[in-house]
């Protein structure tokens, strides 16, 4: 991994090295490919954070975040979360870092907004990120968001400091 590494709002310039970011073919049942998201993106956008992950020049993966959504089931405003939505990285760049960049990308975004928490979503089994997340400091919640695994992990320290 190399120290260019940066987020970019995906715009017309990029859209398509966004649209080229696949996973392995043995991810695909685990995260919604970037077209899905950038969907979701332009009904929500009011919600949607999608960022094109770049390493340089070269487009190495895809995260999507949200921030301040009410999650709580009366509407009261008493579960505020920010968090990771969607994470993709591209097949020949996975384990080089580039999803720890991404996580502590949106941990600072997160702090800067003035959150304290980062939650995510997975699927569970042998073959999910949850290792990957738990390795992070992600906790496990006791949750589940349909079928999938909620994790969350607290937010200390300056904004731009390590996950």
């Amino acid at each position: 991994m190399t120290t260019a590494l940066r987020l970019e709002k995906i715009t017309p310039g990029n859209l398509d090295a966004a649209l080229g970011i696949k996973v392995r073919p043995d991810q695909e049942h685990l995260v919604a490919p970037v077209v899905k998201s950038l969907a979701e993106a332009y009904v929500h956008p009011d919600v949607a954070w999608p960022r094109l992950i770049l390493d340089g020049d070269r487009a190495v993966g895809f995260l999507m975040a949200f921030f301040d959504i009410d999650f709580a089931d009366d509407g009261t405003g008493k579960d505020i979360r920010s968090g990771l939505w969607r994470l993709n990285i591209a097949a020949g760049e996975q384990g080089r870092g580039y999803g720890r960049f991404a996580v502590g990308a949106v941990a600072a975004e997160i702090r800067r907004r003035g959150g304290t928490r980062l939650t995510v979503t997975w699927e569970p089994g042998d073959d999910g990120p949850e290792r990957f997340y738990v390795g992070l400091g992600f906790r496990l919640t006791g949750e589940t968001s349909g079928d999938q695994t909620v994790g969350e992990l607290e937010l200390t320290g300056e904004p731009g400091g390590t996950v």
